[in-house]
């Protein structure tokens, strides 16, 4: 219901950009061309064991990292389809052409980090499952088979992320994911490309690697709408 009622504010209300507060427009354009500067591989600093590749659609600053809080924390609903097509072309970076052979060249299946359940009830939503689908619809209209699977779930409570460091957060998580029983198969059946909205020190990522490929699948890498700065150091040249 909150869901809903989010929906039609967002219809019927003046809204101002999300990314520099300019008037009765939800993204003005310049903030939308933020979201769209380019797919990069990216590698926190330092990086935890069992990381896979990462890539991410834009830096975590300025206008992308309004956008995403404003998606995730206010009931943005609308930003899911610029952040959504950011989070795609993080896809594509990491799995290559789709008229490209070898491994990641064919569909794939985004599975979506989950999110505590008290933070969704919170929120009224889930941000990151609703930027996968974003995300899958956009490859899906660009000429690459995607669809989103029910994937992964917490199998013991776990402290919230924010304010906790590199170690602090391997702890926090470790052993903390699991797949869902009646997703097993989905999972394992084609290659999955892990989503979410952010990547900091890259400990959730690690740890939903390790519950997939703990249930028998194959991760390509990771996917992320966006990335801190330094985050994109470690690959330029």
């Amino acid at each position: 219901m909150r869901e809903m009622w989010q929906e039609l504010a967002g219809l019927v209300l003046p809204v101002d950009c999300a990314g520099c507060g300019r008037p009765r427009t939800e993204l003005c354009g310049p903030c939308r061309r933020g979201l769209a500067r380019g797919a990069a591989r990216v590698r926190p600093d330092p990086s935890p064991v069992g990381l896979p590749e990462v890539w991410a659609g834009a830096v975590y600053a300025d206008e992308v990292r309004a956008a995403l809080l404003a998606h995730k924390e206010r009931g943005a609903l609308r930003l899911a389809g610029p952040l959504g097509a950011t989070l795609a072309a993080a896809v594509r970076g990491l799995c290559g052409p789709q008229g490209g052979a070898g491994p990641r060249a064919g569909p794939v299946v985004l599975v979506p980090v989950p999110s505590a359940r008290r933070a969704v009830a919170g929120r009224g939503h889930d941000p990151v499952r609703r930027l996968a689908y974003a995300a899958a619809r956009e490859l899906r209209r660009t000429g690459r088979a995607a669809r989103v699977g029910a994937g992964l779930r917490q199998c013991r409570r776990v402290a919230d992320q924010a304010g906790l460091g590199a170690r602090e957060r391997l702890s926090n998580i470790a052993g903390a994911l699991e797949v869902r029983g009646g997703a097993a198969g989905p999972v394992v059946a084609a290659p999955v490309v892990l989503v979410d909205d952010l990547v900091t020190t890259g400990a959730t990522l690690a740890e939903a690697g390790r519950a997939v490929t703990a249930a028998g699948g194959r991760v390509l890498g990771a996917a992320v709408v966006a990335a801190p700065g330094a985050a994109f150091a470690a690959y330029r040249n």
